[in-house]
């Protein structure tokens, strides 16, 4: 397959990703699925192109001033306990039965970040509750190939956060919970499909200033409601398709 699709896959979800701080991983994961290219060799291969993406991302995230340092800090500790336990769990059981919860849960935060926009709800400084949070984000992420954004970042602009704040600080500490998953990835599996790889890492690295640029400058309020119906329809999808759906309503 030509190296160009990888590289167009990895500049359009690292664009979204740096801009909304979430769905890089579903994204590229849906695309490279949609090529023809096997799950877990996707999923592999997006989490090793994670590591150069997320840290070209994070670096121009500081630059701007999008990121919070006292969040930044308190999300690493946990997010990396719970990228490596998701990690191995991954490795060793299988984790299409998780999935559509983890979408029910996201559903909801999209329908809140949603509220929030519409009402105009004051926006707060929310760091309590980080380690749970962090936690959570970084083992389904591992879990179902994407999550430390969308789990993390929506959770925290629902609580009242300030979104570009929240989006520049999530996407620098995803670098360093990204490493640590990917070290427990390459220890168990290896690299395959290096073309795959080469071809994420450099759209990624083409699109991430773009994207820091971008979520500096849009307006608040119609960026929250983007992201919001995003999370609804990206998650909607994932539920309508889970075999757990099918078994309820059988």
């Amino acid at each position: 397959m030509d190296i160009l699709s990888f590289i167009l896959v990895g500049f359009f979800a690292q664009l979204v990703d740096g801009c909304l701080g979430m769905a890089y991983g579903v994204l590229s994961n849906s695309f490279l699925i949609g090529l023809g290219v096997p799950s877990a060799a996707s999923s592999a291969s997006v989490h090793f192109a994670k590591i150069f993406t997320t840290g070209v991302s994070g670096a121009f995230h500081f630059k701007l001033g999008n990121v919070d340092n006292t969040l930044f800090k308190k999300l690493l500790l946990p997010g990396i306990l719970g990228g490596v336990l998701g990690a191995y769990l991954l490795v060793t059981t299988p984790s299409s039965a998780i999935r559509p919860f983890i979408a029910a849960y996201l559903i909801l935060m999209g329908v809140a970040i949603l509220y929030r926009a519409i009402k105009g709800k004051e926006e707060k400084d929310v760091k309590s509750k980080l380690f749970p949070l962090g936690l959570t984000g970084g083992f389904f992420d591992a879990i179902g190939g994407g999550g430390w954004g969308p789990i993390v970042t929506s959770t925290l602009v629902a609580r009242g956060n300030n979104i570009r704040k929240t989006i520049g600080s999530v996407n620098s500490s995803e670098f360093i919970v990204t490493l640590a998953q990917s070290t427990i990835f390459f220890l168990a599996l290896g690299t395959t499909h290096l073309n795959i790889i080469l071809g994420l890492i450099i759209g990624g690295v083409i699109a991430a200033p773009f994207a820091a640029i971008a979520c500096k400058r849009l307006p608040h309020k119609p960026f929250m409601i983007l992201i919001g119906i995003i999370i609804i329809i990206l998650n909607i999808r994932t539920v309508m398709q889970s075999e757990l759906l099918a078994f309820i309503f059988g």
